[in-house]
């Protein structure tokens, strides 16, 4: 194979069927697959059955609906001819493709501008909710491989694929499947693209992801609510603890006030730092996206520091009392909270959790009684971009874009990934093509075209790097 014409090839069949690949997302885009809502388990179904009728379409010989106790995975194995072919490369990279066929609700319906199943094209964007996240980036891989396949006659790489139906709702079966399906998703690299550029026209991968632990806090005082004016200055008020409470967990440079809380915490490297620092980043812009009058957080580290690279403890809600319009005196019988904490590497949730509820333990006054509920867990996750992997996505990024790529962390959480990493001991490369202004998670989410088609480019382009990596040729 050589890798210059084979590249050419592909990107012109890309351009050649750009509104047939774009029709085909349209289709997907369709099928209202919410894996939140019980009344859409059909339409997860149906989502799921697309999906791996286009990908027998693209000729993998093994695909597979998996059932779960909750929505199906969809599971490809491409076991190319060059597994059989002695004139092949004896033993071609395996490539592991995740992503995930699940959107989030619609809510509120009326703040959409065309319906959210209903695909439309404005402005050169392509509006729908999954269009980001992450219909349209799973659609850009399996146009990448139908690029390579007819140009080349066969895939020059062994691809596997893994999409998943609940991903929006923290993937509770995949955990049970991974396990059981090792040698099935055994492969030399994952490579995932549900994550986003740094900013418009800044090519960028993951490095970086955080952990995530959330918990619930329930303070209860007397047996039912009391007349304030009779009980007032007796009896504790829930509601007053927990406000001390929560107020307990920050001092006043920002920092969470667990004991223990840092201990295990990885230092953000002097590399890291410096390379954040050379991003164009204004405190003005982020203050008017996020429409807060200035920002705030742990002294002593830069706002990009403190997303990626720093751990957090936020309180979600709280609730307790009357809620009502007007009046009602009285004391409250209990108060609750939900809290989540943003992990880094090296702290483990589950410890995370322990020392919470000791610090609780500890600060409670012993008028009231609590609970404290572990809920969601998941770990931090970083990987080097000094990697051979992640350096060929960085030179694929570069020749699509005509831009070096930036190497970012994100503040969010994608457990998956740590999962993944844990399972299989092979190299992760997030390679994203979203924007973080494209609003998944809410009304008009949409992709621009522009980086979808840049993306399928640079997957293919990325691709051919892998297989010409085996011959030396790039």
């Amino acid at each position: 194979m050589e890798y210059a014409l084979a590249n050419r090839n592909a990107q012109d069949y890309l351009a050649t069927n750009e509104d047939r690949i774009l029709e085909g997302l349209k289709e997907f885009l369709r099928i209202p697959s919410i894996s939140t809502l019980p009344a859409h388990e059909q339409d997860m179904k149906k989502a799921a059955a697309y999906l791996a009728s286009r990908l027998r379409e693209l000729g993998f010989p093994v695909v597979k609906v998996i059932p779960t106790a909750g929505h199906p995975l969809v599971f490809a194995d491409s076991d190319p001819p060059a597994n059989n072919d002695t004139t092949a490369t004896p033993h071609p990279l395996t490539v592991l493709i995740y992503g995930h066929y699940d959107v989030q609700p619609v809510d509120p319906l009326g703040e959409w501008e065309t319906p959210p199943f209903e695909p439309v094209v404005r402005e050169d964007k392509i509006y729908a909710r999954g269009a980001s996240d992450d219909k349209g980036p799973v659609w850009m891989h399996l146009a990448a491989i139908e690029a390579l396949r007819e140009t080349l006659g066969q895939l020059p790489l062994r691809f596997k694929f893994m999409i998943e139906g609940e991903e929006e709702i923290s993937s509770p079966h995949l955990y049970t499947y991974l396990p059981e399906a090792h040698d099935e998703l055994d492969c030399d690299v994952v490579v995932i693209s549900d994550t986003t550029m740094y900013a418009p026209g800044i090519p960028s991968i993951c490095s970086g992801l955080r952990g995530i632990f959330a918990g619930q806090i329930d303070i209860s005082g007397p047996v039912h609510d009391l007349h304030s004016g009779i009980y007032g200055g007796a009896v504790a008020n829930p509601i007053h603890v927990l406000a001390k409470l929560l107020a307990s967990f920050h001092d006043d440079d920002g920092k969470v006030n667990i004991p223990g809380f840092y201990d295990p915490v990885r230092p953000i490297s002097e590399a890291e730092r410096e390379a954040w620092a050379r991003l164009p980043f204004s405190e003005g812009e982020l203050c008017q996206e996020t429409g807060v009058p200035a920002l705030a957080g742990e002294h002593g580290f830069t706002p990009l520091e403190r997303m990626w690279g720093r751990p957090t403890l936020e309180v979600n809600g709280i609730w307790g009392g009357f809620q009502g319009e007007g009046s009602k005196t009285i004391i409250p019988s209990s108060a609750h909270a939900k809290i989540t904490c943003r992990l880094v590497p090296d702290q483990d949730p589950a410890e995370i959790g322990r020392l919470i509820e000791k610090a609780i333990e500890t600060m409670l006054p012993k008028s009231v009684r609590y609970r404290f509920t572990a809920m969601e867990g998941g770990h931090p996750w970083t990987t080097s971009p000094d990697h051979p992997f992640l350096q060929a996505a960085a030179a694929a990024l570069e020749a699509t874009f005509a831009a070096p790529p930036v190497f970012i962390r994100m503040g969010g959480s994608i457990p998956v990934v740590s999962a993944l990493a844990n399972q299989l001991h092979k190299p992760i490369v997030l390679l994203g093509f979203s924007l973080p202004s494209e609003k998944f998670h809410a009304p008009n989410e949409h992709f621009h075209l522009a980086n979808m088609r840049t993306g399928m480019r640079t997957l293919v382009d990325y691709w051919l790097r892998l297989t010409a990596m085996q011959t030396k040729e790039v």
